[in-house]
């Protein structure tokens, strides 16, 4: 896992690295299709990383069944993911993107059912799972 030191790549380097799928996420700021991801209805019990760097993101105790169609979770680990205001598509939401590269993971609402209140929805494509050994 990453140590948090921050990556900086020329997006040549980054096509270079990861899938065109995983690049048009994390790079490009897409968004899978609802209900079409690896992750959605995973809950194995391990540590979800960041897709473009490795760096832990997410416990699998902090994930939940949101029935939004991506990977839900009510918190990310302490420092691991930064918050951007996003006005595209007309809307006013909260983009989420890895400290350490800067990927797009996805966004964070405020209508959580758990006591965070949060609901961190990520595109499964920004993620890698790791087991608990």
């Amino acid at each position: 896992m990453n140590s948090n030191k921050k990556i900086n790549k020329t997006e040549a380097e980054w096509k270079q690295v990861l899938s065109d799928e995983v690049f048009h996420i994390l790079r490009e700021k897409g968004t899978e299709r609802a209900f079409t991801g690896e992750y959605d209805k995973h809950f194995e019990a391990g540590t979800y990383l960041c897709a473009g760097c490795d760096t832990a993101l997410f416990e699998s105790n902090q994930k939940f069944d949101s029935h939004c169609g991506w990977p839900a979770f009510d918190k990310g680990k302490n420092g691991a993911v930064d918050e951007h205001v996003d006005k595209s598509f007309g809307m006013i939401r909260t983009e989420i993107t890895c400290n350490t590269c800067g990927g797009h993971l996805g966004h964070v609402f405020n209508d959580g059912p758990t006591k965070t209140g949060l609901r961190y929805c990520i595109n499964s494509l920004s993620l890698k799972f790791v087991p608990k050994a």
